[in-house]
């Protein structure tokens, strides 16, 4: 690992931390679901996609950037989709209407997650564009004897897995228990779920050899994780609300199509989110999304950098569940404005972030130690290891236009807190300190009035 110290990650799948061994270390692979393009990513959403991009940076560091193979899925077929693109394009026909809603979700998406400072992954598959492997794999089950029809249906029959269950440890006789097996009498088992189901004329649909239909939401992320990573690869990513049902779903559908012991030898999850100690909701009137916090003042009053939300993210190890406060916000802005903005050249990141990392990503001992680095005066060491997590300040550049735009804020919050409108002052210094730009209050010697000078802090 050329000097890097051993990668150890916690498994879902077995309930400890131990140490990473790649199944190819010259292709280690990794495959993390992605969103459902019917609304914008909320706030939670943001948390797998810059918490596994913390590793999949991590992963390039220790094995060489061609060597490491990261797969986001985008999933553009659901019945969530079917609903807002009737709601929001009723004059379209729906596959112009499902599109249309797709297509704007999805870049948006992508858009949110290039503010966050992630990378790009390798490969971002669609699942219309997987319907073939889905097909395919539902054929292997069935041949197999784990899967029928039934009403319409192609389901997963779960008592044909001696051990299903694994990941979340789950026995079927539990779910059973706790299942309504009136509404689902055409199951052989309460728990049997679905692989395949018939479309009316008014949803989207593909042929196949049960007629046409549409995809169950588990079989697609076995089809595409197995197109581009394999029958088994090395890392599955994903937040704690998934382990059941869509994990194990998964994990039942590729281990018996393929016949293999595990789907993949480790799994990680993200713990849940809450906002200001409470559940997020809209019911709650705490439903926020990444892009409001970036381009709208509807969290706190001010707009929030990406910068900031991602560090704000990782000052929370990613197995624990993490409270997203305007308090924790302003720590990471205040912590991001004492670091500097430096280059890395040739210079390798410091061994004490590094080592932090290398224990299943301890991003809270990481930011303490790159923080402990900023003051070190050694830039460059501190500009590689702020990199590998993704939270490497940038360099302002104020020309003569930017410099007059914020020459005219500031005199606007000055003729404010002349007014007493302090409120509004604040949002204009706050306004100011997200983009850099640090605002310092002092007395005219000759008048004794206020006077405020500012500087470009990163």
């Amino acid at each position: 690992m050329g000097g890097t110290p051993e990668l150890k990650l916690y498994n879902t799948l077995t309930r400890e931390k131990s140490v990473f061994k790649p199944i190819d270390a010259d292709n280690v692979r990794m495959y993390v679901c992605g969103p459902t393009v019917y609304d914008y990513a909320h706030i939670g959403n943001a948390r797998p996609v810059i918490v596994f991009d913390v590793l999949f940076r991590l992963l390039r560091h220790v094995y060489g950037e061609s060597h490491v193979t990261y797969a986001r899925n985008i999933t553009d077929v659901d019945d969530k989709i079917n609903a807002r693109a009737l709601r929001d394009y009723p004059g379209l026909p729906l596959n112009a209407a499902i599109r249309a809603v797709t297509e704007k979700t999805e870049k948006q998406f992508l858009d949110d997650a290039l503010a966050l400072g992630s990378l790009e992954p390798t490969v971002q598959p669609r699942a219309t564009d997987n319907i073939a492997e889905m097909i395919e794999i539902i054929e292997r089950l069935i041949a197999r004897g784990h899967a029928y029809q039934a009403s319409g249906e192609v389901l997963f029959d779960t008592k044909s897995m001696a051990d299903y269950g694994q990941l979340s440890k789950r026995n079927l006789d539990e779910q059973q228990a706790g299942a309504r097996v009136a509404v689902d009498a055409h199951k052989k088992n309460p728990g049997d779920f679905v692989l395949w189901k018939l479309s009316d004329e008014n949803e989207p649909g593909w042929e196949s050899p049960w007629g046409r239909g549409r995809p169950g939401w588990h079989i697609e992320c076995s089809a595409m994780s197995g197109r581009y990573l394999g029958d088994v690869f090395d890392i599955h990513g994903g937040g704690l609300d998934l382990i059941f049902p869509h994990h194990e779903n998964e994990i039942a559908q590729s281990r018996c199509a393929h016949g293999t012991d595990v789907m993949a030898n480790v799994w990680m999850h993200n713990g849940f989110l809450q906002v200001e100690g409470r559940k997020m909701s809209k019911s709650e009137g705490n439903f926020v999304t990444i892009y409001e916090l970036l381009h709208t003042e509807t969290f706190a009053g001010r707009r929030w950098p990406g910068e900031v939300l991602r560090l704000a993210m990782l000052m929370t190890h990613y197995r624990e569940p993490i409270d997203f406060s305007v308090k924790r916000l302003e720590e990471a802005e205040r912590l991001l404005a004492k670091w500097p903005a430096a280059e890395p050249g040739d210079a390798k990141p410091d061994e004490t972030v590094l080592n932090a990392l290398a224990d299943d990503l301890n991003t809270v001992a990481a930011v303490q130690a790159l923080h402990a680095l900023a003051q070190s005066g050694n830039d460059a060491v501190f500009a590689a290891s702020a990199a590998l997590l993704g939270v490497l300040p940038k360099k302002t550049e104020i020309d003569e236009a930017a410099a007059a735009e914020i020459d005219a804020r500031v005199k606007a919050r000055l003729e404010l807190l002349k007014a007493k409108n302090f409120a509004e002052a604040d949002k204009i210094r706050d306004t100011l300190a997200a983009e850099g730009i640090q605002l310092k209050d002092g007395k005219d010697p000759a008048t004794g009035e206020r006077v405020t000078t500012w500087e470009v802090k990163r």
